[in-house]
């Protein structure tokens, strides 16, 4: 590749909290190299708040910003593919309305792409925070390698998903998201790594993710194990997954569904994330 132009690709639905939404785009356009266009997905009828916080935007910079309104809510992974689709660059970073990206992000993410013609897809670790952004509590290390992550893809998401840059070719040659309730990432990317795409994550933390109890309640719901284990069940019809990764998934599963709030915070903080020590 030789041009460093790249679009940002996100999608907003009225529970989204304003003062949030406004933090996202101001790290995105903070950023050391600034992208090219921003592509915000309205996903149905917004608040007020929100829609405000767009005409600010789009008023302040109307070349930036291009709005893609839906009639309806459908889901954020339908929503990113309308979104994508309008995406003028080959290079696409996402970016999710309450997250707050560091200013060298999407720069150190380019120079990945521009280093290797061969890159499909370029994540990054996050910090997770409760509150207040300097109030860092965890951090979500996935592989950095491609073959360590083909290999992790087969059970959990090698990628933090709001961290990722990929190019809008491949993901669209590949059928793009599909409607996948809460696991439309996995989904996505285990099918683009199965076909050969070459992907890496940066080893530095360069995205704050917003944590908070409701986490741990989504995950916990039936619908959400329920959306893991038949994406993990497709893998394994396709040949990804092995018998025993749909085994410990399925396991995995049920016990995060049956098990109380405090046991999932401990087994998330001891063997799904490292925590952060504060003195």
């Amino acid at each position: 590749m030789t041009e460093r132009k790249y679009s940002v690709l996100m999608s907003i639905y009225y529970k989204e909290n304003p003062i949030y939404f406004r933090t996202s785009i101001e790290s995105m356009l903070s950023q050391t190299l600034k992208p090219d266009e921003i592509v915000i997905v309205k996903d149905g009828k917004l608040t007020e708040e929100l829609d405000k916080v767009i005409d600010y935007y789009v008023l302040r910079e109307p070349n930036l910003f291009k709005i893609i309104p839906l009639e309806n809510n459908i889901g954020l992974g339908l929503a990113l593919n309308k979104g994508l689709e309008k995406c003028r660059n080959e290079l696409v970073a996402r970016m999710d309305t309450d997250d707050i990206s560091l200013e060298n992000r999407c720069e150190l993410q380019v120079n990945e792409f521009m280093k290797n013609s061969e890159l499909c897809i370029c994540g990054t670790m996050i910090d997770e925070f409760y509150d207040e952004s300097e109030n860092i509590v965890s951090s979500r290390i996935v592989p950095t390698k491609h073959e360590d992550i083909v290999k992790f893809s087969r059970r959990r998401s090698p990628f933090n998903h709001p961290t990722v840059m990929y190019k809008k070719s491949e993901v669209l040659k590949y059928g793009g998201y599909h409607d996948v309730k809460r696991k439309e990432d996995i989904d996505l990317f285990g099918r683009m790594l199965n076909h050969g795409c070459i992907a890496m994550n940066i080893e530095q933390s360069l995205l704050l993710f917003r944590s908070n109890e409701d986490n741990f309640k989504r995950r916990k719901s039936w619908d959400n194990c329920k959306s893991y284990i038949a994406v993990i069940y497709d893998f394994w019809k396709k040949g990804y997954s092995g018998t025993y990764d749909l085994i410990v998934v399925i396991i995995g599963q049920f016990l995060m569904f049956f098990s109380p709030i405090w046991v999932l915070k401990l087994l998330s903080n001891n063997l799904l994330r490292k925590k952060v020590e504060r003195n």
